[in-house]
């Protein structure tokens, strides 16, 4: 009786350590060993193994089970064996790159997240684990990081704050020897101190260090510091900016970690590279030398395509917040120096420009991103080299996406199939994509069709949900795609909804739209998701704009807007959809990654050749919209040319493609595409090519 009892108490640990390890959520036997404990509440819970292990009568009866067993066993096996491989850069890289980020996108069931910044985030993490590089990431604990969107009878977004559990998401508290929180503090501002408790999040071999400042340490109006994402209120956003850099060194001091890179991801931890200034002040060194070793080991990656949207403050504030350097000897004014424009010296202290002075290196995320990048600051930057003496460069690494997270099951099973059962292991080699030509096209189309109806029948249950719990107008839940069928085209458009991706862009000629969808022998349907910042109104229009045309009769329910997008949606739409829709205003898209995880799946892109697309289009594995110059054209005129070619290109182009069939029902030519996709695709802008990029060009030739 005793063994049996110390059996089952072993099971429960090993089952313990698999749910607090985001390694599960990109293996599937993981993730079957925790769907098969109970279907349902992995169903309810959005796929949180927390929300399964807490419920100790499933699991009880789970472990009486011999097959489970196994299976745990088996799973349990392939996790130790991953977390103990040693890799080249395991070796080479003695002391960390750390990594600090605003949000981390790394599972539904973790909401820290707000979008593209944050699963790119949550990739790079997941990546470094895979490849084995020594990684740590550094970010908030949001209660209220997300925002839910419900969108009324009239069309109008409402924003739902809700407070998340931090206890059932797969994050814990850190805890000393003696089973304490670990905790922390920084100074701030005149005779005033931040504290902040530590949680951890285990991401494979990756550890991520999440800022907690709801302690009871802390006055009111700092336990509020992490207690939203990305918030509207000047004051209090600067004290996140603050507490995520300075409470970020702190916590590698407190854990006895020295970083071997800084990688800063946008601006909002700008002040990571000062605090590791100032603890070098406080062990003796001068500021200037300080300073200067800090560059040696920073980078810094800018995503944001637009200089009125870098986050600038008042100088008084900031001196109000770093008043307590002068402690150390430092004069303010070389503080300001590192933030303020020297072509403009009266528009504020600018963190952007923080980071780019205090960073050996400065890279955008994509090439034309890059080129975008120079032409706002390079005259500034130019400026700031000459009086400082040294080389100012930008360069870039294109992002990429984590396959294995975002790679259907059903496609997966036919690389497994026709590749390798280790393809994984070489995803960055385009040689081995060559060999997706081998999969039948039967078999790609079903699994493509399998996707397709899974999909749709996703949103239906949505539409139901919504019916059943809010009691949604009848036209409501039309508008939310209960008319949506499998075997009509469907073109997807998912994005945050804001005025330079120009969702309604294909809404510019309304009545041609409306023959292309209706076609009776040709049918098309669209399907819409994204949200709009709370404080957008202009986002909020557009969804308006899309949500009465979805309820418009005359387009016999074959446009959608489906509520709501979070990332269990995107996982849907990335894999259902025939063809994903990007067209936002040339040249504001940094990068994008949706498009990737869309084409990897054998999903065809239509979009406007700005962003990654420029790099990823070859001619066979999608289509684009205009052209690079078309950034100089007058909006109206960019606009009305840009409808123009989506129209002529789903009519003449992808209409007579997906609907021309084989014998078999099979559209061949289209399939060939599928293919080209994948392949193209896939290797190129994986987040395993990114990574090494980064390794390659920037973290191999700091300190380490």
């Amino acid at each position: 009786m005793e063994k049996m009892r110390d059996n089952a108490e072993k099971i429960k640990e090993m089952l313990n350590e698999l749910a607090y390890n985001l390694w599960w959520s990109w293996n599937p036997p993981a993730k079957r060993l925790f769907r098969l404990i109970s279907e349902i509440v992995w169903k309810e819970s959005k796929e949180n193994p927390v929300a399964i292990i807490k419920n100790e009568e499933l699991v009880e009866k789970a472990i009486e089970n011999k097959n489970f067993v196994d299976l745990l066993n088996f799973t349990y096996l392939q996790f130790k064996k991953y977390m103990e491989r040693i890799t080249k850069y395991t070796v080479d890289f003695q002391k960390p790159v750390v990594f600090f980020s605003a949000e981390y996108g790394l599972h539904q069931s973790l909401l820290i997240y707000a979008g593209g910044l944050g699963f790119l985030s949550g990739d790079i993490l997941k990546e470094s684990s895979d490849i084995g590089l020594p990684m740590i990431g550094i970010g908030f604990m949001y209660p209220q990081g997300y925002v839910r969107q419900k969108i009324r009878v009239d069309g109008w977004q409402e924003d739902i704050f809700l407070s998340n559990s931090k206890d059932a998401m797969p994050a814990q508290k850190l805890l000393d020897e003696n089973g304490n929180w670990i905790k922390g503090k920084i100074e701030y501002a005149e005779d005033e101190e931040i504290y902040f408790g530590v949680w951890i999040v285990n991401v494979g071999k990756t550890k991520l260090y999440l800022i907690d400042t709801n302690v009871e340490e802390n006055t009111p109006w700092n336990r509020d510091i992490s207690s939203r994402l990305y918030v509207a209120d000047r004051e209090l956003r600067l004290r996140q900016q603050f507490t995520l850099g300075f409470g970020g060194i702190a916590i590698l001091k407190k854990l006895g970690i020295t970083p071997g890179v800084i990688h800063i991801n946008e601006d909002y931890p700008a002040f990571a590279p000062l605090a590791k200034a100032v603890e070098m002040l406080k062990e003796g060194e001068k500021f200037e030398n300080a300073i200067e070793k800090v560059r040696e080991m920073t980078l810094f990656t800018t995503h944001t395509p637009l200089r009125a949207a870098v986050n600038t403050y008042p100088f008084h504030m900031i001196e109000e917040h770093l008043t307590f350097l002068k402690d150390y000897g430092v004069n303010m004014k070389c503080i300001f120096d590192l933030g303020v424009n020297p072509l403009n010296p009266s528009e504020g202290f600018n963190t952007t420009l923080m980071s780019m002075r205090l960073s050996k290196f400065t890279n955008a995320v994509s090439k034309k991103h890059m080129e975008t990048t120079k032409k706002i600051w390079g005259p500034i930057l130019d400026v700031i080299a000459e009086k400082e003496k040294r080389k100012i460069e930008i360069d870039y690494v294109t992002n990429g996406v984590h396959i294995p997270s975002w790679l259907c099951a059903f496609i997966r099973k036919l690389l497994d199939k026709y590749l390798s059962p280790h393809w994984v292991e070489m995803q960055d080699e385009e040689k081995i994509w060559k060999l997706v030509d081998e999969i039948p096209d039967e078999e790609l189309w079903q699994a493509h069709m399998e996707n397709k109806e899974i999909l749709i029948s996703h949103i239906l249950d949505r539409a139901k949900e919504s019916w059943l719990k809010d009691k949604s107008e009848p036209t409501v839940i039309i508008a939310e795609g209960v008319f949506l069928d499998p075997d009509v085209l469907t073109i997807c458009f998912a994005r945050r909804m804001t005025g330079y991706k120009r969702p309604t862009l294909i809404f510019h000629n309304p009545e041609r739209l409306k023959r292309i969808l209706t076609n009776k022998k040709t049918p098309v349907q669209l399907i819409f998701a994204g949200k709009a910042h709370p404080a957008d109104i202009e986002g909020k229009k557009a969804i308006q704009t899309i949500f009465n045309f979805a309820k418009n009769p005359d387009f016999e329910g074959n446009i959608a807007y489906v509520e709501d997008y979070d990332e269990e949606l995107a996982h849907y739409l990335v894999r259902g959809v025939d063809v994903w829709l990007n067209n936002p205003i040339p040249p504001l898209e940094a990068s994008g990654t949706s498009g990737m995880k869309a084409s990897i799946n054998g999903v065809l892109h239509l979009s406007v050749l700005d962003g990654w697309w420029i790099e990823g289009y070859n001619g066979k594995n999608g289509w684009k919209i205009g052209d690079e110059e078309d950034a100089n054209l007058p909006p109206e005129e960019r606009d009305r040319k840009h409808a123009e070619q989506i129209y002529n290109i789903i009519e003449n182009e992808i209409v007579p493609l997906y609907y021309e069939r084989n014998e078999k029902g099979v559209p061949v030519k289209w399939v060939k595409k599928m293919k080209e996709a994948i392949k193209s695709v896939a290797p190129k802008f994986s987040a395993r090519r990114m990574l090494k990029e980064y390794i390659e060009k920037f973290y191999s030739k700091m300190i380490r």
